[in-house]
């Protein structure tokens, strides 16, 4: 089980969600599950329209998730993914501050995430 925090300055408070892990949803799957409005278009992880900010809440166990090619390319591209979080997340499966919605499975860990309420600001 997973805890999620959703938070975004369009909303009046940060609402809490729990989200089963190992269903393999995405954490914009979760969202809207929950009428969580993060912003996105294509929903493919192509556009980076659904680009939120994540801080693992536990501590010492981050759990490793692998960035998709797309992902990967999209957070490149619009200079979210700094080299050194590149790297990291390549070689010790440590994930990057900011992430696609749409491309992050949810895993057994408690979060925060953030989103502007625009497309593709975190």
């Amino acid at each position: 089980m997973a805890v999620l925090y959703f938070s975004s300055p369009v909303m009046q408070r940060n609402i809490k969600v729990e989200a089963v892990a190992g269903k393999r949803s995405t954490l914009l799957g979760v969202a809207k599950e929950n009428n969580v409005k993060i912003p996105f278009e294509c929903g493919d992880g192509e556009c980076g329209s659904c680009l939120v900010k994540v801080t693992h809440l536990d501590g010492y166990r981050v759990k490793g998730v692998t960035l998709t090619d797309k992902e990967r390319t999209v957070l490149k591209s619009i200079g979210k993914l700094p080299k050194s979080e590149e790297e990291r997340a390549a070689v010790r499966d440590i994930p990057p501050t900011f992430r696609l919605a749409c491309q992050t499975i949810v895993t057994d860990e408690d979060l925060l995430i953030d989103f502007t309420g625009e497309p593709g600001g975190a």
